[in-house]
């Protein structure tokens, strides 16, 4: 498995990715990991920490794709950007992932131009692998596609069932609408229409689902459009992260509270681990042909560690493939029922 980073994507680029590289290494035994980035920079930080293994290259990148740059600006004048560069890799079949903690919306934009849609996808969106008191589930989409229709609810939800199926190992998703009430009533019309088709589909759909119900895992799969999920996961990251910062606080006003904390120590770092987005490692773009995965720009090195395995079961997996298998029955499907309603 042969994975291309963006070496100099990131807030804290290029240490956390050379840093996340070599972690990965010692954990994946079948994995290559190429550096994209400015060569120089990355050999002195591969030295620095004493790696002299042969399953890290370096691929030179002079230039960076910025956080505030435009999409269509990085796409068309950024040919020589890490970013860019590692995508490059995957489309001449030099690397069979990539991924990078760079710009979201550079990210998108480069996998639809240099890799294309898979076959029968209308938008790709994003898939955040979420926490719940159960198990994991999967959120989609959690910010490419801000305004929707109900076509692209329905492909978004037929590509988290193959994704939830294929890499998380869920064999038959629940999959559900995230809505403002779990009755099929309540909702705007896309809620609704969605609603009508996805019932009809044969996937193992739940209905809606409301948010604080998501936690409690009802669902597996969970779909949305792009300006819902965007919102929804980063309060679950601010939420997260506000809890854990009170509890610090209050632990450290008493000396009864003290004590406490020593007692539950085992226990806060064991929630602490559940709800971190780094444990997680990034989103996956589901709907392009191939495998693409996006980090949170503040990545840690786990956090790149963990994403790197992430897209290596996603590369493996060939799910642009059941994606595209999947709405070819749809279609069929539909046009089986058509040609019904003509001869009646």
């Amino acid at each position: 498995m042969r994975v291309a980073i963006d070496a100099m994507g990131g807030d804290d680029a290029p240490s956390v990715n050379v840093d996340g590289a070599i972690d990965a290494l010692k954990a994946q035994k079948d994995l290559e990991v190429i550096l994209v980035g400015v060569e120089p920079v990355v050999r002195k930080l591969l030295e620095s920490r004493k790696y002299k293994g042969s399953r890290i290259t370096i691929h030179h990148a002079p230039d960076v794709v910025k956080m505030d740059d435009p999409p269509s600006l990085a796409v068309r004048r950024k040919k020589d950007s890490s970013m860019r560069k590692a995508f490059d890799l995957v489309r001449e079949g030099k690397a069979d992932a990539v991924m990078s903690a760079g710009n979201s919306g550079a990210m998108m934009g480069m996998a639809l131009f240099l890799l294309g849609r898979a076959e029968g996808v209308d938008r790709p969106a994003f898939a955040a692998l979420m926490p719940s008191y159960n198990k994991p589930f999967l959120l989609l989409d959690a910010g490419a596609n801000v305004d929707c229709n109900p076509e692209n609810i329905i492909q978004f939800a037929l590509m988290g069932n193959a994704y939830s199926r294929l890499v998380v190992g869920v064999e038959n998703p629940r999959v559900a609408l995230l809505s403002i009430g779990e009755e099929q009533m309540k909702g705007n019309v896309l809620i609704k229409e969605s609603t009508k088709i996805l019932s009809s589909l044969g996937i193992n759909f739940q209905g809606n689902v409301e948010p604080k119900d998501a936690y409690m895992g009802e669902a597996d799969v969970i779909v949305c459009d792009g300006f819902v999920g965007n919102i929804f996961l980063k309060t679950s990251e601010g939420l997260a992260e506000f809890v854990m910062r009170l509890l610090k606080r209050e632990m450290g006003r008493s000396m009864v509270a003290k004590m406490g904390y020593l007692f539950m120590r085992s226990v806060l770092k064991s929630v602490k681990k559940e709800t971190a987005y780094e444990e997680y490692g990034g989103a996956p773009l589901l709907g392009i042909k191939g495998a693409v995965l996006v980090c949170h720009g503040r990545s840690t090195p786990k956090a790149i560690m963990n994403a790197i395995r992430i897209v290596s079961e996603f590369a493996s997996k060939n799910v642009h493939e059941a994606v595209s298998k999947d709405i070819r029955k749809l279609v069929e499907k539909r046009g089986d029922k058509e040609s019904t309603v003509a001869a009646s």
